[in-house]
């Protein structure tokens, strides 16, 4: 894979603090696009990358960089499942900079997050907007299938 006529030498971390300014520009372009039945405000985002960088046990952020450039970012939460036996790995969030889209970075993200959780999940589940057909094809070639339920929620 090249970025911009060199080599890429994908790293994928965990958020740091110095990452937030980033991070929460990445995710309010990510709430405003169509990949999103939901926007999310402002408070939320800030919450989400607070709650990613601190030590609760249910969510984990992660950046994509390179040389020091963040390509884009996910959100991981954990779940249990009884349908399927164990833990249940939601990949909340994936986002990657456009100019950085189609290198891959996608499917290493994936591969690297299954190693990761790869003696304790049981499932890996993501949520894609069905007019998101280029993700949907990303995802797919990555393995992951349909799971036809119809979701329901209830704010509080």
């Amino acid at each position: 894979m090249y970025l911009m006529n060199k080599e890429i030498n994908l790293k994928i971390r965990n958020f740091k603090q110095e990452d937030f300014v980033e991070i929460f520009g990445m995710m309010k372009e990510f709430y405003a696009s169509p990949a999103v039945l939901c926007k999310a405000s402002d408070e939320v985002l800030r919450r989400d990358i607070a709650d990613c960088i601190s030590t609760l046990p249910f969510v984990e952020g992660f950046v994509f960089e390179d040389d020091g450039i963040l390509l884009g970012y996910s959100v991981v939460s954990k779940s249990y499942s009884t349908e399927a036996g164990g833990i249940c790995v939601w990949i909340e969030d994936i986002f990657i900079k456009s100019q950085f889209r189609g290198l891959g970075i996608a499917k290493i993200f994936f591969d690297y997050i299954e190693n990761l959780y790869k003696e304790t999940a049981v499932r890996f589940r993501l949520e894609a907007e069905p007019s998101n057909s280029k993700a949907i094809g990303v995802y797919k070639r990555a393995g992951y299938e349909e799971l036809l339920y119809t979701q329901l929620v209830k704010k509080l």
